[in-house]
């Protein structure tokens, strides 16, 4: 996902590059300061470079703008709006994940509910929030054995950190400054994650 602030320009660069290095699912534009324009142009400028790789486009908070701007989805917290209102908006077509922090209540609720993914953290300690809880990998090995819906987990994960959530069972890792602020650029971050998910795949 990308950082609350981004200078467009570079970022579009950055994106690319990331892009570049291997497998990415999903891209979440996640621009908390900025307004409705500033979110349309980087969605202009974003989203075709996402669907020339493949990559699920999402923003953030918002289901109205994701449905007026065509993208894939949206991923909602817990403040912005209940589930069903938000799919109600975007549709049945659109993606609709929901953050559920350590709450296996809030996770179970929004599985009931329809949500194509559910979200846990934060993990490790992150810069790009403030977050409200901090997870235990137990909870993605609870969630695994329980249920087929995909769980993503999130807050501080890095190349060096991210083998103990995949071996309880993440199904995608939602990255921030660990792709981003990577020494050796966003392209080799994410061909050292796909490096680390194919080699855990394989044992």
């Amino acid at each position: 996902m990308s950082p609350p602030t981004i200078d467009l320009d570079d970022f579009e660069n950055a994106f690319s590059e990331a892009a570049s290095g291997g497998d990415i699912a999903c891209f979440q534009l996640r621009l908390k300061m900025a307004d409705k324009a500033e979110i349309a142009a980087a969605t202009e400028r974003l989203m075709p470079i996402a669907e020339r790789y493949g990559i699920a486009f999402l923003i953030n908070d918002n289901p109205a703008l994701a449905k007026e701007l065509g993208t894939d989805g949206v991923h909602i917290g817990q403040e912005d709006m209940p589930y069903n209102e938000a799919r109600q908006i975007v549709g049945d077509d659109m993606i609709v994940g929901v953050t559920c922090h350590d709450s296996r209540h809030l996770a179970m609720e929004a599985a009931e509910r329809g949500a194509d993914y559910v979200a846990f953290g934060a993990f490790y300690p992150t810069t790009t929030k403030v977050a409200k809880t901090a997870a235990e990998p137990e909870i993605l090995q609870w969630w695994t054995s329980l249920c087929e819906i995909p769980c993503v987990a999130i807050g501080g994960i890095t190349v060096d950190n991210a083998v103990p959530l995949i071996k309880s069972g993440a199904d995608f890792l939602a990255i921030s400054s660990g792709v981003w602020q990577h020494s050796e650029g966003p392209a080799h971050a994410v061909e050292a994650l796909n490096r680390i998910i194919d080699n855990r795949s394989a044992t």
